[in-house]
Protein backbone atom coordinates (compact mmCIF):
# COMPACT_ATOMS: atom_id res chain seq x y z
CA UNK A 1 0.00 0.00 0.00
CA UNK A 2 1.26 3.50 -0.85
CA UNK A 3 2.51 5.66 2.00
CA UNK A 4 0.37 8.74 2.64
CA UNK A 5 1.86 12.20 2.74
CA UNK A 6 1.15 15.45 4.58
CA UNK A 7 2.92 17.60 1.96
CA UNK A 8 1.82 18.04 -1.65
CA UNK A 9 3.82 20.08 -4.15
CA UNK A 10 2.23 20.86 -7.53
CA UNK A 11 1.91 23.49 -10.25
CA UNK A 12 -1.10 25.79 -10.54
CA UNK A 13 -2.18 24.15 -13.82
CA UNK A 14 -1.46 20.88 -15.58
CA UNK A 15 -2.32 17.25 -14.88
CA UNK A 16 -1.37 17.52 -11.22
CA UNK A 17 0.33 14.89 -9.04
CA UNK A 18 -0.59 11.40 -7.83
CA UNK A 19 -0.57 11.02 -4.03
CA UNK A 20 -1.90 8.59 -1.44
CA UNK A 21 -4.26 10.29 0.99
CA UNK A 22 -5.94 9.34 4.25
CA UNK A 23 -9.76 9.55 4.25
CA UNK A 24 -9.64 12.63 6.49
CA UNK A 25 -7.23 14.32 4.06
CA UNK A 26 -9.55 13.52 1.15
CA UNK A 27 -12.38 15.21 3.06
CA UNK A 28 -10.18 18.26 3.74
CA UNK A 29 -9.19 18.71 0.09
CA UNK A 30 -12.71 17.96 -1.16
CA UNK A 31 -13.92 20.96 0.85
CA UNK A 32 -11.45 23.30 -0.87
CA UNK A 33 -12.46 22.97 -4.50
CA UNK A 34 -11.49 26.62 -4.95
CA UNK A 35 -7.83 25.58 -4.47
CA UNK A 36 -7.47 22.11 -5.99
CA UNK A 37 -9.26 19.52 -8.09
CA UNK A 38 -9.36 16.03 -6.56
CA UNK A 39 -9.83 12.96 -8.79
CA UNK A 40 -9.64 9.24 -7.80
CA UNK A 41 -6.76 7.49 -9.55
CA UNK A 42 -7.09 3.92 -10.84
CA UNK A 43 -5.04 1.23 -9.15
CA UNK A 44 -4.47 0.04 -5.58
CA UNK A 45 -3.30 2.11 -2.63
CA UNK A 46 -6.00 4.78 -2.40
CA UNK A 47 -4.15 7.15 -4.70
CA UNK A 48 -5.65 10.45 -5.82
CA UNK A 49 -4.74 12.97 -8.49
CA UNK A 50 -4.49 16.50 -7.07
CA UNK A 51 -4.51 19.33 -9.64
CA UNK A 52 -4.19 23.08 -9.25
CA UNK A 53 -6.88 25.64 -10.04
CA UNK A 54 -5.04 28.83 -11.05
CA UNK A 55 -3.97 29.64 -7.50
CA UNK A 56 -0.49 29.64 -6.01
CA UNK A 57 0.95 29.80 -2.54
CA UNK A 58 1.68 27.87 0.63
CA UNK A 59 -1.43 26.65 2.47
CA UNK A 60 -1.89 24.37 5.45
CA UNK A 61 -5.39 22.86 5.59
CA UNK A 62 -7.28 20.90 8.22
CA UNK A 63 -6.38 19.43 11.59
CA UNK A 64 -5.17 16.12 12.95
CA UNK A 65 -5.27 13.27 10.42
CA UNK A 66 -6.85 15.62 7.89
CA UNK A 67 -3.89 18.03 7.79
CA UNK A 68 -2.46 18.68 4.33
CA UNK A 69 0.17 21.25 3.37
CA UNK A 70 -0.10 22.45 -0.23
CA UNK A 71 2.79 24.10 -2.03
CA UNK A 72 1.37 25.35 -5.31
CA UNK A 73 3.91 26.80 -7.75
CA UNK A 74 3.13 29.26 -10.56
CA UNK A 75 3.71 28.03 -14.10
CA UNK A 76 5.35 31.39 -14.79
CA UNK A 77 8.81 32.28 -13.47
CA UNK A 78 8.46 34.03 -10.12
CA UNK A 79 10.08 37.18 -11.56
CA UNK A 80 7.35 37.36 -14.23
CA UNK A 81 4.60 36.95 -11.66
CA UNK A 82 6.10 39.69 -9.50
CA UNK A 83 6.18 41.97 -12.53
CA UNK A 84 2.42 41.46 -12.99
CA UNK A 85 1.86 42.14 -9.29
CA UNK A 86 4.04 45.22 -8.93
CA UNK A 87 3.76 46.96 -12.30
CA UNK A 88 2.03 50.30 -11.77
CA UNK A 89 1.61 52.54 -14.83
CA UNK A 90 2.65 56.13 -14.24
CA UNK A 91 4.93 55.52 -11.25
CA UNK A 92 8.64 56.41 -11.41
CA UNK A 93 9.81 52.92 -10.41
CA UNK A 94 7.63 50.93 -12.80
CA UNK A 95 10.53 49.82 -15.01
CA UNK A 96 12.80 48.54 -12.23
CA UNK A 97 13.56 44.85 -12.81
CA UNK A 98 12.23 42.38 -10.27
CA UNK A 99 14.51 39.41 -9.63
CA UNK A 100 13.79 36.18 -7.80
CA UNK A 101 15.19 32.71 -7.36
CA UNK A 102 13.90 29.91 -9.56
CA UNK A 103 13.23 27.80 -6.46
CA UNK A 104 9.76 26.40 -5.81
CA UNK A 105 9.74 28.24 -2.48
CA UNK A 106 10.83 31.60 -3.94
CA UNK A 107 7.37 33.19 -4.29
CA UNK A 108 6.74 34.22 -0.68
CA UNK A 109 10.22 35.64 0.03
CA UNK A 110 10.18 37.52 -3.28
CA UNK A 111 6.68 38.85 -2.66
CA UNK A 112 7.61 39.99 0.85
CA UNK A 113 10.66 41.80 -0.54
CA UNK A 114 8.64 43.43 -3.34
CA UNK A 115 5.95 44.61 -0.94
CA UNK A 116 8.52 45.93 1.54
CA UNK A 117 10.08 48.02 -1.24
CA UNK A 118 6.67 49.34 -2.34
CA UNK A 119 5.70 50.19 1.26
CA UNK A 120 9.03 51.93 1.85
CA UNK A 121 8.52 54.10 -1.23
CA UNK A 122 5.07 55.01 0.04
CA UNK A 123 6.25 55.90 3.56
CA UNK A 124 9.64 57.53 2.89
CA UNK A 125 8.16 60.95 2.02
CA UNK A 126 6.18 60.78 5.27
CA UNK A 127 3.14 58.99 6.67
CA UNK A 128 -0.05 60.04 4.93
CA UNK A 129 -2.61 61.84 7.12
CA UNK A 130 -6.22 62.60 6.42
CA UNK A 131 -9.47 63.74 8.01
CA UNK A 132 -11.64 61.10 9.63
CA UNK A 133 -15.10 61.67 11.11
CA UNK A 134 -15.05 60.69 14.81
CA UNK A 135 -17.97 60.25 17.22
CA UNK A 136 -16.97 60.75 20.85
CA UNK A 137 -18.14 61.89 24.28
CA UNK A 138 -15.97 64.69 25.67
CA UNK A 139 -16.02 67.09 28.67
CA UNK A 140 -15.91 70.01 26.21
CA UNK A 141 -17.62 70.75 22.90
CA UNK A 142 -15.53 69.85 19.87
CA UNK A 143 -16.93 69.98 16.36
CA UNK A 144 -20.73 69.46 16.30
CA UNK A 145 -23.00 68.24 19.10
CA UNK A 146 -24.88 65.03 18.27
CA UNK A 147 -28.21 66.43 19.41
CA UNK A 148 -30.24 63.22 19.37
CA UNK A 149 -27.58 61.32 21.32
CA UNK A 150 -27.19 64.17 23.81
CA UNK A 151 -30.95 64.35 24.50
CA UNK A 152 -30.99 60.62 25.25
CA UNK A 153 -28.61 61.32 28.16
CA UNK A 154 -31.71 62.38 30.21
CA UNK A 155 -30.46 65.79 31.21
CA UNK A 156 -26.85 65.00 32.10
CA UNK A 157 -24.75 67.90 30.71
CA UNK A 158 -21.42 66.08 30.62
CA UNK A 159 -19.82 64.46 28.80
CA UNK A 160 -21.06 65.97 25.55
CA UNK A 161 -21.87 63.72 22.57
CA UNK A 162 -19.94 65.29 19.69
CA UNK A 163 -18.85 64.57 16.12
CA UNK A 164 -15.69 66.14 14.74
CA UNK A 165 -13.17 65.79 11.91
CA UNK A 166 -9.86 64.45 13.20
CA UNK A 167 -6.66 64.93 11.17
CA UNK A 168 -4.93 61.61 11.78
CA UNK A 169 -2.73 58.86 10.36
CA UNK A 170 -5.38 56.29 11.34
CA UNK A 171 -6.99 56.29 7.88
CA UNK A 172 -7.98 53.54 5.45
CA UNK A 173 -4.79 53.72 3.39
CA UNK A 174 -2.51 53.22 6.39
CA UNK A 175 -4.71 50.48 7.85
CA UNK A 176 -4.48 48.46 4.62
CA UNK A 177 -0.73 49.09 4.40
CA UNK A 178 -0.20 47.98 8.01
CA UNK A 179 -2.39 44.88 7.68
CA UNK A 180 -0.33 43.60 4.74
CA UNK A 181 2.93 44.26 6.62
CA UNK A 182 1.69 42.23 9.59
CA UNK A 183 0.35 39.48 7.33
CA UNK A 184 3.61 38.98 5.43
CA UNK A 185 5.71 39.14 8.59
CA UNK A 186 3.87 36.08 9.99
CA UNK A 187 4.05 33.93 6.87
CA UNK A 188 6.40 30.90 6.79
CA UNK A 189 9.20 31.05 4.25
CA UNK A 190 9.83 34.81 4.58
CA UNK A 191 13.51 35.52 5.25
CA UNK A 192 14.66 36.97 8.56
CA UNK A 193 15.96 40.05 6.74
CA UNK A 194 12.57 40.66 5.14
CA UNK A 195 10.81 40.14 8.49
CA UNK A 196 12.98 42.78 10.13
CA UNK A 197 12.25 45.19 7.28
CA UNK A 198 8.51 44.55 7.48
CA UNK A 199 8.58 44.99 11.27
CA UNK A 200 10.53 48.24 10.92
CA UNK A 201 8.04 49.62 8.40
CA UNK A 202 5.11 48.65 10.62
CA UNK A 203 6.82 50.54 13.46
CA UNK A 204 6.49 53.74 11.40
CA UNK A 205 2.69 53.51 11.77
CA UNK A 206 2.23 53.61 15.59
CA UNK A 207 -0.99 55.65 15.41
CA UNK A 208 -2.71 53.22 13.04
CA UNK A 209 -5.27 50.75 14.41
CA UNK A 210 -4.48 47.15 13.34
CA UNK A 211 -7.31 45.31 11.60
CA UNK A 212 -8.95 42.49 13.54
CA UNK A 213 -9.07 39.05 11.81
CA UNK A 214 -12.19 38.70 9.69
CA UNK A 215 -12.71 42.48 9.48
CA UNK A 216 -13.48 43.70 5.94
CA UNK A 217 -10.73 45.74 4.35
CA UNK A 218 -11.25 49.49 4.61
CA UNK A 219 -12.11 51.11 1.29
CA UNK A 220 -9.92 53.85 -0.15
CA UNK A 221 -10.38 56.08 -3.17
CA UNK A 222 -7.43 56.94 -5.45
CA UNK A 223 -6.68 60.67 -5.29
CA UNK A 224 -3.82 63.00 -6.05
CA UNK A 225 -2.90 63.00 -2.36
CA UNK A 226 -2.57 59.22 -1.97
CA UNK A 227 -1.10 58.50 -5.42
CA UNK A 228 2.31 57.57 -3.94
CA UNK A 229 0.55 54.91 -1.83
CA UNK A 230 -1.37 53.41 -4.77
CA UNK A 231 1.17 50.74 -5.93
CA UNK A 232 1.65 49.43 -2.39
CA UNK A 233 -2.10 49.48 -1.70
CA UNK A 234 -2.94 47.52 -4.85
CA UNK A 235 -0.40 44.88 -3.89
CA UNK A 236 -1.62 44.89 -0.28
CA UNK A 237 -5.20 44.20 -1.39
CA UNK A 238 -4.07 41.13 -3.33
CA UNK A 239 -2.03 39.93 -0.35
CA UNK A 240 -4.93 40.39 2.07
CA UNK A 241 -7.97 39.37 0.05
CA UNK A 242 -6.51 36.15 -1.43
CA UNK A 243 -4.85 34.86 1.70
CA UNK A 244 -7.26 31.99 2.44
CA UNK A 245 -6.45 32.06 6.18
CA UNK A 246 -9.89 32.50 7.69
CA UNK A 247 -12.90 30.19 7.75
CA UNK A 248 -14.89 33.22 6.57
CA UNK A 249 -12.91 33.19 3.30
CA UNK A 250 -13.46 29.49 2.68
CA UNK A 251 -16.52 28.05 0.93
CA UNK A 252 -16.71 25.52 3.80
CA UNK A 253 -15.49 25.66 7.42
CA UNK A 254 -12.07 24.07 6.93
CA UNK A 255 -9.27 25.35 9.16
CA UNK A 256 -6.62 26.94 6.96
CA UNK A 257 -3.43 28.89 7.34
CA UNK A 258 -1.07 30.28 4.72
CA UNK A 259 -1.15 32.46 1.67
CA UNK A 260 -2.92 32.14 -1.68
CA UNK A 261 -2.83 34.26 -4.84
CA UNK A 262 -5.63 33.95 -7.40
CA UNK A 263 -3.72 34.30 -10.68
CA UNK A 264 -6.86 34.88 -12.73
CA UNK A 265 -7.48 37.94 -10.58
CA UNK A 266 -3.85 39.03 -10.84
CA UNK A 267 -4.05 38.89 -14.66
CA UNK A 268 -7.36 40.77 -14.66
CA UNK A 269 -6.01 43.51 -12.41
CA UNK A 270 -2.85 43.85 -14.50
CA UNK A 271 -4.95 44.34 -17.64
CA UNK A 272 -7.23 46.78 -15.82
CA UNK A 273 -4.36 48.96 -14.62
CA UNK A 274 -2.44 48.97 -17.90
CA UNK A 275 -5.46 49.53 -20.15
CA UNK A 276 -6.86 52.24 -17.88
CA UNK A 277 -3.63 54.22 -18.22
CA UNK A 278 -3.08 53.47 -21.92
CA UNK A 279 -6.61 54.46 -23.03
CA UNK A 280 -6.61 57.88 -21.35
CA UNK A 281 -5.19 59.67 -24.46
CA UNK A 282 -8.11 58.23 -26.47
CA UNK A 283 -10.63 59.61 -23.97
CA UNK A 284 -11.82 56.12 -23.21
CA UNK A 285 -12.67 55.34 -19.59
CA UNK A 286 -12.33 51.81 -18.19
CA UNK A 287 -14.80 50.62 -15.58
CA UNK A 288 -13.80 47.26 -13.98
CA UNK A 289 -16.36 44.81 -12.60
CA UNK A 290 -19.22 47.03 -13.77
CA UNK A 291 -22.31 45.83 -11.84
CA UNK A 292 -24.77 48.40 -13.20
CA UNK A 293 -26.04 46.24 -16.08
CA UNK A 294 -28.60 43.44 -16.30
CA UNK A 295 -29.26 40.71 -18.84
CA UNK A 296 -33.05 40.69 -18.57
CA UNK A 297 -35.67 43.40 -19.09
CA UNK A 298 -36.85 43.07 -15.50
CA UNK A 299 -33.33 43.84 -14.18
CA UNK A 300 -33.24 40.69 -12.04
CA UNK A 301 -30.28 38.96 -13.71
CA UNK A 302 -27.21 41.09 -13.05
CA UNK A 303 -24.08 40.79 -15.19
CA UNK A 304 -20.57 41.82 -14.16
CA UNK A 305 -18.13 42.10 -17.08
CA UNK A 306 -14.44 42.30 -16.20
CA UNK A 307 -14.03 45.59 -18.10
CA UNK A 308 -16.52 47.89 -19.79
CA UNK A 309 -15.00 50.66 -21.90
CA UNK A 310 -16.86 53.97 -22.12
CA UNK A 311 -16.53 56.90 -24.49
CA UNK A 312 -18.45 60.11 -23.72
CA UNK A 313 -20.45 58.22 -21.09
CA UNK A 314 -21.68 55.50 -23.48
CA UNK A 315 -20.53 51.84 -23.50
CA UNK A 316 -18.01 51.38 -26.30
CA UNK A 317 -17.04 47.70 -25.93
CA UNK A 318 -16.57 44.99 -23.32
CA UNK A 319 -13.43 43.02 -22.40
CA UNK A 320 -13.14 39.76 -20.47
CA UNK A 321 -9.76 38.50 -19.17
CA UNK A 322 -9.06 34.75 -19.17
CA UNK A 323 -6.00 33.32 -17.43
CA UNK A 324 -5.93 30.36 -19.83
CA UNK A 325 -3.55 29.27 -22.57
CA UNK A 326 -5.67 27.86 -25.40
CA UNK A 327 -2.74 27.00 -27.66
CA UNK A 328 -4.15 26.60 -31.16
CA UNK A 329 -7.66 25.67 -29.94
CA UNK A 330 -10.66 27.96 -30.52
CA UNK A 331 -12.27 29.70 -27.54
CA UNK A 332 -14.47 27.41 -25.39
CA UNK A 333 -18.21 27.67 -25.93
CA UNK A 334 -18.82 29.02 -22.45
CA UNK A 335 -16.44 31.93 -23.05
CA UNK A 336 -18.20 32.82 -26.29
CA UNK A 337 -21.63 32.54 -24.66
CA UNK A 338 -20.51 34.80 -21.83
CA UNK A 339 -19.25 37.54 -24.16
CA UNK A 340 -22.31 37.18 -26.37
CA UNK A 341 -24.57 37.79 -23.36
CA UNK A 342 -22.55 40.87 -22.36
CA UNK A 343 -22.70 42.33 -25.85
CA UNK A 344 -26.43 41.63 -26.13
CA UNK A 345 -27.23 43.25 -22.77
CA UNK A 346 -25.10 46.33 -23.55
CA UNK A 347 -26.32 46.56 -27.17
CA UNK A 348 -22.76 46.31 -28.46
CA UNK A 349 -21.76 44.82 -31.83
CA UNK A 350 -18.37 43.65 -30.53
CA UNK A 351 -16.64 42.21 -27.47
CA UNK A 352 -13.12 41.03 -26.67
CA UNK A 353 -11.63 37.98 -24.96
CA UNK A 354 -8.03 38.44 -23.75
CA UNK A 355 -6.13 35.23 -22.99
CA UNK A 356 -2.86 34.70 -21.14
CA UNK A 357 -1.71 32.64 -24.12
CA UNK A 358 1.60 31.61 -25.62
CA UNK A 359 0.85 32.40 -29.23
CA UNK A 360 0.80 35.35 -31.62
CA UNK A 361 -0.57 38.74 -30.62
CA UNK A 362 -2.70 39.19 -33.76
CA UNK A 363 -6.40 39.48 -32.84
CA UNK A 364 -8.74 36.83 -34.26
CA UNK A 365 -12.36 37.91 -34.98
CA UNK A 366 -15.22 35.43 -34.55
CA UNK A 367 -18.42 36.78 -36.17
CA UNK A 368 -21.47 35.20 -34.52
CA UNK A 369 -24.13 33.79 -36.85
CA UNK A 370 -27.43 35.69 -37.03
CA UNK A 371 -26.43 38.01 -34.18
CA UNK A 372 -24.57 40.94 -35.75
CA UNK A 373 -21.94 40.55 -33.02
CA UNK A 374 -18.22 39.82 -33.37
CA UNK A 375 -16.16 38.40 -30.51
CA UNK A 376 -12.44 39.03 -31.01
CA UNK A 377 -9.79 37.00 -29.20
CA UNK A 378 -6.41 38.44 -28.18
CA UNK A 379 -3.30 36.86 -26.66
CA UNK A 380 -0.87 38.30 -24.11
CA UNK A 381 2.08 35.93 -23.59
CA UNK A 382 3.02 36.31 -19.91
CA UNK A 383 6.16 34.19 -20.34
CA UNK A 384 7.83 36.94 -22.38
CA UNK A 385 10.08 39.61 -20.87
CA UNK A 386 8.18 42.51 -19.25
CA UNK A 387 8.91 44.92 -22.11
CA UNK A 388 7.36 42.49 -24.60
CA UNK A 389 4.32 41.95 -22.37
CA UNK A 390 3.76 45.71 -22.34
CA UNK A 391 4.16 45.75 -26.13
CA UNK A 392 1.37 43.17 -26.35
CA UNK A 393 -0.83 45.37 -24.18
CA UNK A 394 -0.04 48.31 -26.46
CA UNK A 395 -1.16 46.24 -29.46
CA UNK A 396 -4.38 45.44 -27.61
CA UNK A 397 -4.84 49.11 -26.70
CA UNK A 398 -4.44 50.20 -30.33
CA UNK A 399 -7.09 47.69 -31.40
CA UNK A 400 -9.56 48.78 -28.70
CA UNK A 401 -9.00 52.47 -29.47
CA UNK A 402 -10.05 51.89 -33.09
CA UNK A 403 -13.45 50.49 -32.08
CA UNK A 404 -16.34 52.65 -33.22
CA UNK A 405 -19.58 53.23 -31.34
Amino acid sequence: MAVTTDHISLTETGRGVLVALRPAQVATLANRTDLVRLTPAPGPGGRWRVSGRQRVGLIRLGRGDGTVELRIRPKLPVSQLLFLLTHAPGTPWQDQPVTASASDDALLPALADAYARAARRALDPGVLHGYRVTDDELPVVRGRIRTADQLRRTGLPLPVAVRYDDFTADIAENRVLLAALHRLERLPGVTDTARRTLRHLAGRLPEVTPLRPGTPLPTWTPTRLNSRYAPALRLAELILTDRGISPHDSPTPVTTDGFVLDLARVFERFLTDTLTAALVPYRIRVRPQDRRHHLDVGSRVRIRPDLVLYRAGRPLTVVDAKYIDLGAAPPPHEHMYQLLSYCTALALPHGHLVYAAQRGDAPVPHPIRNAGITVTTHAVDLARPPAEILTSVTTLTDHLAQVRD
